[in-house]
Order: structure tokens, then sequence, then C-alpha cells
């Protein structure tokens, strides 16, 4: 494979969302990943998080399957394991059996607790991540319960990109020194690193540690999601004046005196009533005419399939289909080593 992560292989032992996450990333930008899965349990080849991988089967509880992954441990510069802490250690897998093997190896550890401390060896899920570190209690409406945004913020933005981080980190570093690295990365924490804006508007700028009432999180009228009049959403971001002046233009609202107190949140729950009944008066189609490319900072809500077809993701390849499966793109994307687009998985041979 192209791209700036070319000439480096990468040992996946296989498990679910993030690990793979990671893994398709270092994939999708040149890395050679080989993922050992269970005999018989070979993954899905139409999940975008295995594509580009070369699967090998292995029994990690057999002495001569171990033996073939510490042969091929020998030739790699990564391996990533998303386990409970200790089940590496006692299938005789552990980082000093590895370093032993390898002693540039770089070990990227993903759990959701950590690999110590009082939760360490429990189960959990995304859901209980980022409950812990601070980050579902932000996520909702004013008075309403928290609402999990999915499993992005644990799994994926503060569990499987920020692996992959940390590989490409201890990788350059491994490249210099000869020495690798053991990364314990914890989706709890994660998820508690991409509040660091948050932390700060904390300290900063008054940001109350409550739902729904601060300007990012549906609090204020000029940052939430509007229903058009044919039932479909809109989303508002006109923070900066001169895109909330415009926004008051495209919307007829300029002489209402209320909305010329922006910045007071005593009037957001007033001002959000006025826009709503404005958004409602239209369609989708109709505010997509009359602001989408301007600098109100708006777009239209769009479903998996809308955003597939949009006329911005169709010209710039968002989105692509890989033997009959959509699917986005890798990104971000490099001018002087592009990478290659990605490739269905395929057995592993030496």
């Amino acid at each position: 494979m192209a791209g700036p992560l070319s000439g480096l292989r990468i040992i996946e032992l296989v498990g679910l969302g993030p690990g793979p996450f990671c893994c398709m990333m270092l994939a999708d930008h040149g890395a050679e990943v080989i993922s050992v899965h269970r005999p018989g349990a070979v993954p899905d080849a139409r999940d975008p998080l295995m594509r580009s991988r070369k699967f090998f089967e292995a029994d990690l509880k057999s002495p001569a399957d171990r033996e073939k992954i510490l042969h091929l441990v020998k030739t790699a510069d990564g391996l990533v394991e998303g386990f409970r802490p200790g089940v590496l250690e006692r299938l005789e897998l552990g980082p000093e059996t590895l370093h032993q093997a390898n002693p540039k190896l770089v070990i990227g550890r993903m759990t959701g607790w950590g690999q110590t401390g009082p939760l360490a060896k429990v189960a959990g899920h995304d859901i209980n991540y980022i409950a812990l570190g601070g980050a579902l209690h932000a996520f909702g409406r004013a008075g309403e319960k928290p609402t999990p945004p999915i499993n992005m913020v644990g799994d994926f933005g503060g569990g499987g990109m920020l692996l992959a981080f940390a590989m490409c980190a201890a990788l350059l570093n491994a490249a210099k020194t000869g020495k690798g690295e053991i990364i314990d990365c914890a989706m709890t924490e994660g998820s508690a690193l991409l509040m660091s804006m948050i932390w700060g508007f904390r300290a900063t700028a008054g940001w109350r540690d409550e739902r729904g009432v601060n300007m990012l999180d549906t609090g204020a009228h000029f940052y939430d999601t509007y229903e058009t009049a044919d039932g479909r959403h809109v989303a508002i971001g006109s923070i900066e004046p001169q895109f909330y002046r415009l926004l008051l233009e495209q919307t007829g609202l300029t002489d209402d005196p209320d909305f010329t107190e922006q910045y007071n949140p005593e009037k957001w729950p007033l001002l959000k009533e006025k826009l709503a009944a404005k958004i409602r008066e239209k369609s989708l189609a109709d505010w997509c005419e009359i602001m989408e490319g301007t600098d109100v900072c708006f777009a239209p809500v769009l479903s998996m399939d809308g955003a597939k077809a949009h006329p911005h993701n169709v010209e710039r390849n968002v989105f692509f289909n890989l033997d009959g499966v959509d699917q986005p793109a890798p990104a971000p994307r490099y001018a002087v080593n592009p990478t290659d687009p990605p490739r269905k998985p395929a057995p592993f041979e030496e």
C-alpha cells in the first residue's frame, strides 16, 4: 500500500470496534496490517473496519500457533490488541515475551478503563467509558437525560483514533532509538481528553456544568438544529457576529429587536422559539437554496445516504463503494505521498 506509513508492518489481534478502527487507519495510510483471528472466525470482509487487511488464522491457546505469531512479531513494527488486562500475559504473549522476540516492537493496548485501576478488569462499553470520563454528562438538551452520541466518542474518537496517533508517535521514536513501547490506551481517558476545550471554557468563559444551557450544547439559538416545513432538519452554527447578522438577514429577522442580544443566555429560549418558527416556514430544499454556500454557517442535516449523494461530498470523493459496500474514504489526504484506494481483505502469505 502506498502512503506515508508504507513499509510498516502491524500485527492486529482482532477484536471489536476501536482496535479494528485504529488498524483500519494505519492500513488506510499505507501500513501492512496482518489481522490474526481465531480459527473459523474470519472477520466479515464487508466491514469497512477490516478493509486493506491480510488475515492470518491462529489459536492463541496453541503453543504451535503462538510460535507462529512470535515469528511474525520478529518481522513487525507494531502490534495492536484489545483484550482485558492480563489476558495477553496469560496467553504467554505479554509485552515481555513480545519484546524478547523484537525489542523495537510498539505494542498498542486498547481497553476501556486502562491497564490498571479499580475498574481495569471489569466489562464495559463506550457508554460506560464516556460516562466516567465526564463527556456523556454534556450530551443532551436542557432538562433531559444524557444522550449517547452513538459510540463515536469512546470507541472511535477517544479510543481507536487516539491509539492510532499513539502508535505513530511511538513508531517514530522506535525508529530513532531502537526501543519499543507499550501503549496503555484507555477509552475513559481518551473521551476525557476530547473534552479539553470544554474544560478550558469552564475555566475561562463561564461554561456551566449543565446540559443544554451553553453555547455549543444546544443552549444557544444560533447553534442548534431546526425542523423545516417538510419534517427535515437544518444545522445552524452562526457563532461570530458577522455570521449571525447574515443569519438574521437570510431568515428575515433583522428587524426583530430581540435578536440584538445574541449572547444573552436569558434571551436564548425566546430567540430559539422565534427562529424555530421561521425555519418551519420553508422546506429543506428552500433553505439550502437560500443559505447553502453562504457564510451563515449552515448545512442540511443529512442521512447516511443523503451525505453520500451531496454534491460537495461527491466532488471530493468522501465516500466510495468497495465490493458493493458504501463506506467513508480514507482521510485526511496527502499531496506528496497519496494513499492507494482501500482494498478488500485477503489471506496473508509470507
